[in-house]
């Protein structure tokens, strides 16, 4: 069997340096199977879907256990490399394989041939490559076709080592779920799908010569392993109304694992997108005649229900738990109380560490604010998390070096002190703006009026008990979501278990403890996306 190849010190130092990173960047990154993955000196491409640009492959490689698979080698588009960048630099020292795309090159021939032979070379020594075969990195909530790549490189590694009976390849796909892909705190779901093991002797359709039909049929597997552990929505909007549906459903917050709230949201999704289908379909027929399901038409009034529940909830700025659990008047007051004087306190002791993240915040909201202007929404929102990795990791290393430099007497203890204010002031921070937010959305139920809000707890009554006869009578979840979630699974990353670990995590120095899997580190609730076609 094949050792695999020896880790590079660079490749060392940008997996520390981004497990790092990351950390900071994502409130919680809650990583599924990894006991699937492939052990180093099993031949494995690895294959996830692309939204979020080099981002995407960072965490790939932070999430693949050392002990499990030395390194993964990577591949990006050509265009990132042989510049004086930080990126381009990045990119080439990690082992990364430069791929030429035809859109790069004004749609002429490109031959990537020379790159091929490497990565089969890689692969049969027993090295996991990475690959994102939809083939570009793009902002939008469907996962696109995949192209052809992958499955024709085992077809011709296997082709190459049909003599050898002892040789396999696996393909391990992985659905990479972003709750907000490029806001500070939000959260990432990695999950890896059960590998696709192939041999030359059990796959003998797939050497050559290869039916191009065996290809597409492998293409086509991978595609719906991919799909069916993240949310493949046709739009944003779809996306919304199911986040929406799944908070009436299940209002648990973090008490529901990450997991269990991507699948549930996409069980939603995957709802609202047949009903869709099925009437796009209907009013393309010929026959003009034909009536829709009154099922079809439930469902779509019901999407664009909740789309106006959401709508009149983020014009008030209220929460639906607050309407779920009305709150009387003394108790609104008595936590408005509450709530301000907690933000008080840990604003005012995170002030001298906000000095130091100052810097930090200005050159990254100046960089994004810069590359927004290059080009649309569609373009260039699936570079911003990347973005800001970077501007947010040189500025950092800037301002700890600088305080280095002026605290030279005591480096010693500056080196590590600094490092720790700035985690401590992060998480005094993320807990500040958590208490705020509550304030204010607690401010504005008093603006409402018990007249409003008894008109929304009627609406919001309705699309509780239609959405339960969904969920449990066409979609098959449990009827009972508060008392399955809470004692479905163990102890996963962020997951609050009990009253006393959510008010254990509270305190936690690691990790804030979030009411629920929405939240990023903003006033106010990020509830909304991009408009459709920007």
């Amino acid at each position: 069997m094949p050792k695999g190849s020896t880790t590079s010190w660079s490749y060392i130092l940008i997996w520390l340096l981004f497990k790092f990173v990351l950390k900071i960047f994502y409130g919680t990154i809650v990583v599924e199977n990894a006991d699937l993955i492939p052990k180093t000196g099993q031949p494995c491409i690895v294959c996830a879907n692309h939204s979020n640009s080099l981002t995407d492959a960072l965490l790939l490689v932070t999430s693949m256990p050392s002990r499990t698979r030395n390194m993964l080698r990577l591949t990006a588009k050509s265009t990132q490399f042989g510049h004086r960048t930080f990126t381009s630099w990045l990119i080439e020292s990690a082992g990364t394989v430069p791929i030429k795309r035809r859109k790069d090159y004004n749609n002429h021939e490109v031959d990537n041939s020379q790159v091929m032979d490497k990565l089969m070379d890689a692969l049969e020594l027993g090295d996991a490559v990475c690959l994102f075969p939809e083939g570009a990195s793009r902002y939008h909530p469907t996962i696109a076709p995949l192209k052809t790549g992958v499955a024709r490189i085992v077809s011709d590694v296997l082709s190459r080592n049909r003599d050898d009976p002892n040789f396999s390849i696996s393909i391990l796909t992985c659905s990479v779920t972003y709750m907000h892909r490029q806001h500070f705190r939000s959260d990432v779901l990695v999950t890896f799908n059960p590998p696709m093991t192939f041999t030359p002797k059990d796959n003998p359709e797939l050497l050559a010569p290869v039916q191009y039909d065996e290809i597409r049929a492998l293409t086509a597997r991978m595609h719906q392993q991919i799909s069916s552990r993240t949310i493949d929505s046709p739009s944003w909007e779809f996306v919304r109304s199911a986040k929406m549906a799944t908070r009436i459903y299940a209002p648990l917050g973090t008490r529901m694992s990450l997991g269990d709230y991507v699948r549930i949201t996409r069980t939603f999704v995957e709802a609202f997108k047949a009903s869709d289908d099925t009437q796009k379909s209907k009013r393309t027929a010929e026959d003009q005649s034909i009536d829709f399901s009154k099922e079809d038409i439930e469902l779509n009034q019901l999407r664009r229900d909740l789309k106006n529940y959401q709508d009149r909830l983020v014009r008030w700025g209220i929460k639906d738990d607050r309407i779920a659990r009305p709150l009387s008047l003394r108790t609104i007051t008595m936590r408005m109380v509450i709530r301000l004087t907690w933000f008080i306190c840990l604003f005012t002791i995170s002030l001298p560490g906000l000095v130091l993240w100052t810097p930090v915040f200005i050159t990254t909201f100046i960089a994004v604010r810069n590359f927004k202007r290059t080009g649309p929404v569609w373009d260039t929102f699936d570079e911003i998390a990347q973005y800001k990795l970077v501007y947010g990791l040189f500025s950092g290393l800037s301002v700890w070096a600088a305080c280095i430099l002026f605290t030279l007497p005591s480096a010693a203890i500056t080196t590590f002190l600094v490092p720790a204010m700035m985690w401590m002031t992060l998480r005094w921070t993320e807990d500040a703006v958590s208490a705020f937010r509550a304030f204010m959305a607690l401010a504005r139920l008093l603006c409402v009026g018990k007249k409003t809000l008894s008109e929304i707890l009627i609406t919001r009554r309705d699309l509780h008990s239609r959405l339960m006869n969904l969920a449990v009578g066409t979609l098959g979840l449990p009827d009972d979501p508060e008392k399955f979630f809470v004692e479905r699974g163990g102890k996963e990353k962020g997951r609050v278990r009990s009253t006393w670990d959510s008010g254990a995590k509270y305190f936690s120095v690691r990790r804030r403890r979030k009411r629920d899997w929405n939240e990023t580190l903003r006033l106010h609730d990020q509830v909304d996306y991009p408009e459709d076609g920007l």
